[in-house]
């Protein structure tokens, strides 16, 4: 190529801008050649910077044999390796509260058996059974140990071969965790990270990926890890852009070198050249005009293509993503979720606590709606302060045992606390109360004598109440509340569909048990029908009727939604401007067609096969 002026010097710059090194003779150091590693495309989305690699050294743990008076003390340097790594995932427990909420519903279920296997479980009873009858010392027997079992799960007969080697890899990262507390080797760390940087490992537990900070990582890569893995899931709860399973990538890359990463296609370009820099750069900026071109929704209604107006609301965990929800657009809360105020703390939130989160909460939405669940404890959600003083509710099934308004109506004193809290400070806005896991009418009509009996209270103290009591509205999310939906809307202000739980319950999976998540599936007609039946039941009272579980934030799903009658979704803030993009696509007749078409079939892949269909060419319906 002819010079055009410019320096021998300036041409031969690398693609990212900086200068070379010259050897003594003057000579210039030509560029590094682009090297294309080839992976598992896991989160979608393009990232260009700097490596920060993160390879953790191998724990030092050689071989090694006892003596029979040494058994005692290596069994206690093994029960205190188990008590230091329990508390070092109970740590790893208190940052879920600021993770998204599908982030938090993965990895919170895996640091519970985490846990479990930290106690009197199957490993650490092996290697204490192996330090005495084997002489072996303590980090030995449990490399020993773990291995036998990940190898036994290996080669069980099951068609799930993901389940199992998710649960052979839980094995071995207790194992190892066990190890290097036994051996004092230093775990990764992933507190210098700087801004921007593409993390680059060998592997990257659940445990590390909870670890990561999504506004400061670009993406990441690493050599080991599969699709289907709670990393990979991690990933992309978290917004990451992802390549797993990049083969000799840690071996090439060093810290601070440029890469361009795209976790759809799967690739991480090593020292990029001047054309992959490009075309990476016009897929960022791809991507910037696409988020821009749906921020410019949210100063637009939320209104099919003939004119039918959509409620869109966000979802909230904590209060710290209340300028998310304001970012997205979303026309009020349709489910805050309390149990923030109390996770990861040893004593309850007194009504004064309570009232200054509630408060903060509903003077950021002004007078858009905010509908407060009520404590929704008990399945999966730890909570310590709630434990002590209700065993039952930690029982050997925790789903079916005490939780959400059982618990409520067991404990009167937390609901009063609870709703006085949010009664006094309802006259700043729009409020709505929802109570959690209602099953029948009962338990509403005894929730709102409590819920009268303290405003009652509260005005004969002279507290501020509004003069029309905040409405009570019941959730959806067991099939007894959907086929008693008619009698629960006699008692009830409102209805919220949970269609998570609604779908566990109905089919008996829970989607953090890997051998049956396949089986979890929203769009099972069963699913759909005891949805179908609450919506109708509430649409014959004129009662406002919601979804507020994870199918309300997928685009695909709104026009079965509206077409079930729908008009109010609720889902995490930043899935409200493509659903927006989606509803603005819509008319309301389409959908109604649809949904008419859907309900005649009993095949759950047929059924996601015609919502795929309807997505792509909203006509065919």
């Amino acid at each position: 190529m002819k010079s055009d002026g410019a320096s021998a010097e300036s041409k031969a710059r690398p693609a990212d801008g900086g200068s070379r090194r010259k050897p003594a003779a003057g000579l210039l150091i030509p560029p590094p050649e682009e090297r294309l590693f080839r992976g598992i495309a896991v989160s979608p989305g393009i990232a260009i910077g700097p490596v920060f690699d993160t390879t953790e050294a191998p724990a030092e743990a050689p071989r090694r044999h006892i003596a029979e008076d040494q058994v005692e003390a290596e069994r206690q340097r093994l029960a205190d390796a188990a008590a230091l790594s329990r508390k070092q995932v109970g740590k790893l427990k208190t940052r879920l509260a600021v993770l998204p909420e599908e982030a938090q519903e993965e990895l919170s279920p895996l640091l519970d058996a985490y846990i479990l296997m930290l106690g009197n479980s199957r490993l650490l009873r092996g290697a204490k059974k192996r330090i005495g009858e084997e002489l072996l010392a303590a980090e030995t027997a449990v490399g020993d140990e773990a291995e036998a079992i990940a190898s036994a799960i290996l080669a069980a007969k099951d068609d799930d071969k993901a389940g199992l080697n998710r649960r052979a890899a839980e094995v071995r990262e207790i194992g190892r965790r066990l190890t290097r507390n036994l051996v004092a080797a230093p775990f990764k760390t992933l507190k210098d990270v700087p801004q921007g940087a593409i993390l680059v490992a060998d592997e990257l537990t659940p445990a590390d990926a909870a670890l990561l900070e999504p506004g400061r990582i670009a993406a990441v890569a690493t050599e080991e890890g599969g699709a289907d893995g709670h990393t990979a899931i991690m990933l992309r709860a978290l917004g990451i852009p992802a390549v797993l399973g990049c083969h000799g990538l840690t071996a090439a890359a060093r810290r601070g070198d440029v890469v361009t990463l795209d976790g759809a296609a799967g690739t991480v370009a090593l020292h990029p050249s001047a054309d992959t820099l490009a075309h990476a750069k016009d897929g960022l900026a791809a991507f910037a005009r696409e988020r821009a071109r749906l921020a410019k929704l949210r100063r637009l209604p939320a209104e099919t293509t003939d004119g039918e107006p959509v409620e869109l609301q966000a979802n909230l965990e904590i209060p710290a993503e209340l300028p998310l929800i304001a970012q997205a657009g979303a026309q009020g809360i349709g489910l805050l979720r309390t149990e923030f105020l109390f996770m990861n703390r040893e004593d309850l939130p007194d009504e004064e606590a309570q009232m200054l989160a509630y408060s903060q909460v509903i003077e950021a939405m002004g007078q858009d709606c905010v509908t407060i669940r009520v404590l929704d404890w008990g399945g999966e959600k730890d909570m310590e302060a709630l434990a002590q003083g209700v065993p039952a509710a930690v029982g050997p099934n925790p789903a079916l045992g005490l939780r959400g308004i059982r618990l409520l109506l067991r404990r009167p004193e937390l609901l009063e606390e609870q709703f006085a809290a949010i009664l006094r400070v309802a006259h700043k806005g729009h409020v709505r109360i929802l109570l959690p896991m209602v099953t029948v009418p009962d338990e509403v009509a005894a929730a709102r004598e409590i819920y009268e009996r303290v405003a009652k209270r509260l005005r004969r103290r002279g507290v501020e109440l509004p003069e029309k009591l905040p409405p009570l509205g019941a959730m959806i999310e067991t099939p007894g509340a959907a086929l008693a939906a008619d009698a629960i809307a006699l008692e009830a202000d409102f209805f919220a569909i949970g269609t998570n739980d609604l779908a566990m319950y109905t089919l008996a999976v829970d989607r953090a048990e890997i051998d049956v998540a396949h089986l979890y599936d929203p769009l099972h007609p069963a699913v759909l029908r005891l949805m179908q039946f609450a919506v109708e039941a509430a649409l014959r009272l004129r009662m406002p009727v919601s979804v507020c579980g994870e199918m309300a934030g997928n685009p695909k799903y709104v026009p079965l939604l509206l077409g079930l009658g729908l008009r109010a979704l609720s889902m995490n803030a930043s899935s409200i401007p493509r659903v927006k993009q989606a509803v603005r696509a819509l008319e309301i007749d389409d959908c109604a067609r649809f949904v008419r078409r859907v309900m005649e079939q009993s095949d759950p892949k047929r059924i996601a096969e015609l919502v795929e269909q309807f997505a792509a060419n909203p006509r065919t319906a």
